[in-house]
Parts: structure tokens; C-alpha cells; sequence
């Protein structure tokens, strides 16, 4: 029990230290002060994939086929832009793509489950869902700037793809016979 202590103490100055050497420029921004709001929207999601399929087990399934199309292509717009953005942001800002370092200075010109297909939420879906919100939380407190832009910039390019797919997929056989490409988005052929 007193190694238990020892670790809780341990672990308690060490979270203190680290908010000693965080990025004082997003103290105020919202959810920045604590991990605890990021933390519960990962609870949140967690009980959400816990609870969709028990809530849906003996209805019948949802046929949103116009709702996913909207859905699918407002992502791939979204991620497009998001893309764009840190893409072009990142050549004008002269940012290098292999090793940005770090940058704390104030500088301001410096450039800124209704369907039950319940078998397409993989680990890998949920581990990436759980540890987004986790690690740009990290990034964003601790490490400012440097080489952040260019996950983000390849994960939105990635979400351009697979919503692609997606959205063509809502619209039925007579479109999905043509998306030969589903092997490379997905695990099954």
C-alpha cells in the first residue's frame, strides 16, 4: 500500500513539474487548463460504442442512405480544405517537412452507430478515435509548433480518401461496383 502512495505522490509532482514547462500561450484556451474534459470525451466515445450496439440489438437497422452521402462529402470537403491549408500554410510559413523545431515566441507573424455495422468499428478505428484528443492535447500544451502540421496534413489527406470511398459507397450496388480501390481503404476485398 505504501508503494501505491509513493507512486500517487510520484505521479502527482510529476503532473505538476509539467505544467511548469507547458506552453504558456494556451493556458486560457478552453479544455487546455486539465487533461479531464479530453479524458471524458474519450469516456464519452468509449460508452458510446459500448452502448450503440446494445441500444440497437433488437431494432431494426437505420437507412440513412441521403444523410451518409451529405455526411461523406461534407468530410471530404472538410478534410480537403484542412489539408490544403496546412499544406500551403506550412510552404508559406517555410516550415521543413523534416524537422521544424520547436517554437514558444509570441510571434504574431509567424503563419497559423445507427446502421449496425458494427463489424466497421475496428480497434484500430477506436484506438485512433481515443488517442486523436489525447495526444493533440499533449501536442498542443507541450509542443507548439515544430512538426505538428504535417500529421495533421497527411491524416486529413487520408480522410479525404477513405469519406471519398464512403460517400460513393451510400449510394448503392450500382456505384460500388466500381470502387475496385476498397481493398487499399479497407480490410476486406
Amino acid at each position: 500500500m505504501e508503494t501505491v502512495i509513493h507512486f500517487m505522490n510520484d505521479s502527482v509532482e510529476f503532473y505538476k513539474w509539467s505544467l511548469t514547462i507547458a506552453d504558456k500561450r494556451v493556458e486560457e484556451w478552453p479544455m487546455m487548463s486539465s487533461p479531464l474534459p479530453t479524458l471524458g470525451i474519450n469516456v464519452l466515445y468509449l460508452l458510446f460504442l459500448w452502448v450503440g450496439p446494445l441500444y440497437m440489438q433488437n431494432r431494426e437497422p437505420f437507412q440513412h442512405r441521403k444523410t451518409l452521402i451529405v455526411y461523406n462529402f461534407s468530410m471530404v470537403l472538410l478534410n480537403f480544405y484542412i489539408c490544403k491549408e496546412l499544406l500551403l500554410g506550412s510552404r508559406a510559413a517555410v516550415y521543413s517537412y523534416l524537422c521544424q523545431p520547436v517554437n514558444y515566441s509570441n510571434d504574431v507573424n509567424e503563419v497559423r452507430k445507427v446502421r449496425k455495422k458494427f463489424n466497421q468499428v475496428s480497434f484500430l478505428h477506436v484506438y485512433h478515435h481515443c488517442t486523436m484528443f489525447i495526444l493533440w492535447w499533449i501536442g498542443i500544451k507541450w509542443v507548439p509548433g515544430g512538426q505538428s502540421f504535417f500529421g495533421a496534413m497527411i491524416n486529413s489527406g487520408i480522410h479525404v480518401l477513405m469519406y471519398g470511398y464512403y460517400g460513393l459507397a451510400a449510394f448503392g450496388p450500382k456505384i460500388q461496383k466500381y470502387l475496385w480501390w476498397k481493398k487499399y481503404l479497407t480490410k476486406k476485398e
